[in-house]
């Protein structure tokens, strides 16, 4: 059995061109959850599957261990493309086996640290599950737009510190076996495993001002040197 990081950077990104190779912290954007990847004890190879040769380069030029390039079909890297698509894609021109694993990392979420990816997947381990994604504490209250509320009661609307909230995805990473990938078509199936990571982990790069955000974060948190993690 082995367990296989694989991380989706496409280079066709319209809100932001080549969006995976920005620059954030002094590094590429798609530097840091590879970096984390790499150092985990848990992952043993990580495969950056992109369909752009600048992409293919920057990650060459990491000179990071495990780190394999998967160049994916261009109909997988599209802006309607799936990225459940570009997992089943990896599996079928893979020699990947059936109780193989595999982590869908994103290179969105760069606070993503090697002992995020090891928990989770211990975490996995000890809960006997099928599948597991991380998450984060969210405790905000929700409204449909005609002015329904959703996960309360307005007459009897709590306190935000007694009030327990719910798990929200934060994108970071998805773990299954290849079996069952290919069996559900889905990152997700059966018995799910929540992770948990810290609240400021909720940010998911897609805007620009989402990388001045989240490199103002990762400075505080330290999350710079990732060798430490």
């Amino acid at each position: 059995m082995s367990n296989i990081a694989l991380i989706p950077v496409r280079g066709g990104s319209k809100s932001i061109p080549l969006k995976n190779i920005k620059i954030i912290c002094g590094k590429p954007l798609v530097y840091w959850a590879t970096k984390a990847a790499s150092n985990s004890k848990v992952i043993d190879k990580v495969i950056v599957a992109t369909d752009h040769i600048d992409i293919r380069n920057t990650v060459i030029n990491f000179n990071l261990d495990k780190v394999e390039i998967y160049d994916r079909r261009e109909e997988n890297a599209q802006d309607t493309s799936s990225t459940k698509s570009l997992v089943l894609e990896y599996i079928e021109n893979s020699n990947v086996e059936d109780d193989d694993n595999i982590f869908l990392i994103q290179a969105t979420s760069p606070m993503i640290t090697s002992k995020d990816i090891e928990g989770i997947y211990n975490k996995m381990l000890n809960e006997k599950a099928d599948s597991a994604l991380t998450c984060v504490s969210n405790k905000r209250f929700y409204w449909t737009k005609d002015g329904k509320p959703i996960n309360h009661d307005i007459n009897f609307r709590p306190r935000r510190q007694d009030f327990e909230g719910y798990m929200l995805e934060n994108g970071a990473c998805y773990i299954n076996s290849v079996k069952n990938l290919k069996r559900i078509e889905n990152v997700l199936n059966g018995k799910v495993c929540v992770y948990e990571m810290p609240e400021y982990t909720g940010i998911e790069i897609d805007e620009e001002f989402d990388f001045l955000i989240v490199e103002k974060l990762m400075q505080k948190y330290d999350r710079i040197n990732n060798e430490k993690y």
